[in-house]
């Protein structure tokens, strides 16, 4: 189980409001765990979504994939208002790329 559980994504920051660092997992969004280090932040983080992922089997319930395992296909569709398309069009034309390498360029 540590194994499975070194694969999801961690972050540990600072929580002003509550003068405590917050443990985080991207694939647990509901979780989080708050204490006064950063190491024990993600040690606890790390116990909570490892004891959720057992209460989550026991159950039958399906365990989030980890995001670093994923395959990505590198395409996705946003919804933009027709003058901004039309806007962008006119500046990839006019620099001599497609749509797609300048909004590609501008999303890095």
């Amino acid at each position: 189980m540590t194994k499975e559980i070194d694969r999801y994504t961690y972050r540990v920051t600072w929580s002003e409001e509550d003068q405590e660092y917050v443990g985080l997992c991207a694939e647990f969004p509901s979780l989080s765990w708050l204490v006064e280090t950063q190491e024990k932040a993600l040690a606890g983080i790390r116990k909570l979504v490892k004891d959720c992922i057992k209460d989550m089997s026991a159950s039958g319930e399906d365990i989030p994939v980890p995001l670093a395992t994923k395959s990505y296909s590198g395409k996705f569709m946003v919804r933009i208002p027709p003058e901004t398309h039309r806007m962008l069009a006119i500046q990839a034309a006019e620099s001599g790329v497609s749509l797609n390498r300048l909004v590609s360029s501008r999303l890095y």
